[in-house]
């Protein structure tokens, strides 16, 4: 139905236009009486074999959001009725910001993917707090969290703290996005000391609370091997509670779409299927280096409940989609969670 009839209308307008005619959709059908519900008894899969737990979370299912699609958690219980696990929102700033000049969103259909720079636009962490604190859906939330374009990177870590502080009470795990291509100068951050420090003090905000809550680390699939080693060094050191893998890359290589409609484009992040096994392994490399327990989320290039499985043999604990949910319709979940189900009664 989605792919048939849905997805080619949605195709007809502009990317950006239509995440927003979509929220609306939603936010509005949400309050419908009886259609969380019953989106709930279509989509949802319950079964103990889906169950994980990570960093003290149990997590109902395996299958999350990724950050970027609700930036400012305007749909956590209409989503969370599509029976994701848990939904990732963000990535949040301290202060709003309108982000990059549009068109900032594109799709590449011929290979089921899209490029976005869409540079933080977000309304700020205080209004997303605000509807946070109105959510009925007891959905597990992460707050991934960022910096102001404006802020320099000797003083990012003030902004991860005023975004960590807001959202304390409301979420139940942090992502540190130093790994986004669309903030100038973000992935600076990646760099052995910037990052080892921003991490060693992001972490000791949580070690001061009475419940100290995750932090995970969100990383590029364009970092080299050498680079992967100093991750792993600093997430072992720092004690950070888990890493994801990956963000969107700034490669364009294996592209289907003529180089001419991609020059066309410009810079961003290129998300979907030709991110597919490039994550993947690095999944697998995080996994052999970091030992088997140590958390792994995975997420680039999940277009099918394959895709998804063969992340978590890679190495990943849980997995979250985006260009997927985009490009497959929330059915994506629901066969993703049945084939999880079905590899659980296998083994």
């Amino acid at each position: 139905m989605y792919k048939l009839v849905i997805r080619p209308v949605l195709f007809l307008f502009s990317p950006e236009f239509i995440h927003h005619f979509t929220f609306r959709v939603l936010s509005v059908a949400g309050k419908i009486p009886g259609v969380l519900t019953l989106l709930r008894l279509f989509h949802e899969v319950e079964s103990k074999s889906l169950e994980r737990n990570l960093f003290g979370i149990t997590f109902m299912n395996p299958v999350g959001l990724a950050a970027g699609f609700d930036k400012d958690a305007k749909l956590i219980d209409e989503l969370a009725a599509f029976g994701f696990g848990f939904i990732e929102i963000g990535t949040l700033t301290p202060k709003p910001q309108p982000g990059n000049d549009k068109p900032r969103l594109f799709r590449l259909p011929k290979d089921q993917a899209v490029i976005n720079r869409m540079g933080f636009n977000n309304q700020g962490v205080e209004i997303a707090v605000e509807r946070l604190r109105s959510r009925k859906s007891t959905v597990i939330v992460g707050g991934n969290i960022g910096k102001n374009k404006v802020t320099p990177n000797e003083e990012a870590f003030e902004d991860y703290n005023k975004c960590f502080e807001a959202l304390y009470p409301y979420v139940d795990y942090f992502v540190v996005n130093v790994s986004s291509p669309n903030t100038p100068n973000l992935r600076a951050l990646q760099e052995k000391e910037p990052l080892k420090k921003l991490l060693s003090e992001v972490k000791a905000l949580s070690l001061v609370k009475r419940k100290p809550k995750p932090i995970l680390l969100k990383i590029a699939p364009d970092l080299n091997e050498s680079q992967l080693h100093d991750v792993v060094e600093i997430l072992l050191e720092t004690k950070t509670d888990g890493v994801i893998a990956t963000n969107t890359t700034i490669s364009r290589q294996g592209l289907t779409t003529s180089s001419g409609e991609i020059s066309a484009i410009g810079n961003g992040g290129l998300s979907g299927k030709p991110l597919t096994d490039r994550s993947t392994e690095v999944i697998s490399f995080l996994r052999a280096k970091l030992g088997p327990t140590y958390p792994i989320i995975g997420v680039g290039g999940i277009m099918s409940a394959q895709d998804a499985i063969d992340k978590l043999n890679a190495g990943a604990d849980l997995v979250q989609i985006y260009t997927g949910f985009i490009y497959e319709g929330p059915g994506l979940i629901k066969s993703i969670n049945k084939a999880v189900i079905d590899k659980s009664s296998n083994n």
